[in-house]
């Protein structure tokens, strides 16, 4: 069972490159993303550094200032998930992406996106503030419920793209769709961060190269290793962003539509050892790679 959604996992990931290679310009919407979202943590924390005694004092000026990070990282990144699963779904059906159509589909859901945004924030102090605790079992039950809300908000993005339900029914459907697809979602989700993770130390190897073989001496060596390697590894990353968003949404599009979407189509979701029961009869989904 276990090697059967691993197997199935890494057949999600494999899908969804090809669905990337064909159409290179889904990997816009995470670059974009991840330059808002730095953009942003670098104003507010330097500008937190320069002041230098909310550090020091803590308290609920610091927590005010994490949850602003969360806030708006969440509705940055959120906001751009939207975008790449709207376009994800337009190349699943056969269409072609477009970077201005996703961004306003993703604006036409912005009050739910913010609404899940300020939760999330919220969540995340919350989390925060338990880690914080000089107590091991708090710790625990942090990381714990870390795991469980990450579980349950899985498909909160698509839900509300898809949906645009109320605040308790982005959280309802989210973690049904979840419960629905968990085989192949936690399959998914670990194939693809071994695919980053792999991605990411071809970056380094290539810093490492970089550093060893050009022959530039001192700091201008440095430079390009940095330049050359973090590139490298800051590509990695997008790219396992961007599988991640399409395997989100084409199981996504399976589970609440009960039809396998292009390029998933060979993948036998409905397979239950030859029972004939389809994923919501069963529960979970099948799959071969």
């Amino acid at each position: 069972m276990v090697f059967g959604r691993i197997r199935t996992g890494f057949g999600m990931a494999r899908r969804s490159g090809r669905v990337l290679r064909d159409y290179p310009k889904l990997l816009v919407f995470p670059v974009i993303g991840g330059v808002s979202g730095i953009a942003f943590l670098a104003t507010l924390f330097g500008g937190l550094f320069v002041a230098g005694s909310i550090f020091e004092e803590g308290g609920a000026a610091l927590y005010g200032a994490l949850f602003t990070a969360y806030l708006v990282e969440t509705f940055v990144a959120s906001f751009f998930s939207a975008a790449l699963v709207s376009e994800t779904r337009e190349v699943l059906n056969g269409g072609e992406p477009s970077v201005r159509r996703g961004a306003r589909t993703a604006w036409s859901h912005k009050l739910p996106l913010l609404a899940w945004s300020v939760i999330a924030a919220v969540i995340g102090v919350v989390i925060q503030l338990i880690e914080s605790q000089d107590n091991t079992v708090a710790r625990l039950l942090a990381s714990v419920f870390a795991v469980a809300w990450g579980v349950m908000t899985y498909f909160v993005v698509p839900v509300i793209v898809f949906r645009d339900p109320s605040v308790r029914g982005m959280f309802e459907e989210s973690a049904r769709t979840f419960k629905n697809t968990w085989g192949e979602s936690v399959g998914a989700m670990g194939a693809i961060n071994i695919v980053t993770f792999v991605l990411a130390l071809a970056g380094v190897a290539v810093a490492g190269g970089v550093f060893f073989l050009i022959p530039t001496a001192g700091g201008a060596r440095l430079v390009l290793t940095v330049l050359i390697g973090g590139s490298a590894v800051v590509f990695g990353v997008l790219v396992g962003k961007t599988l991640t968003g399409v395997a989100k949404t084409a199981l996504y599009i399976y589970a609440t539509e009960n039809e396998p979407p292009d390029y998933f189509e060979d993948m036998g979701f409905a397979e239950m050892g030859g029972d004939g029961k389809t994923a919501r009869d069963a529960g979970v989904l099948g799959g071969r790679v």
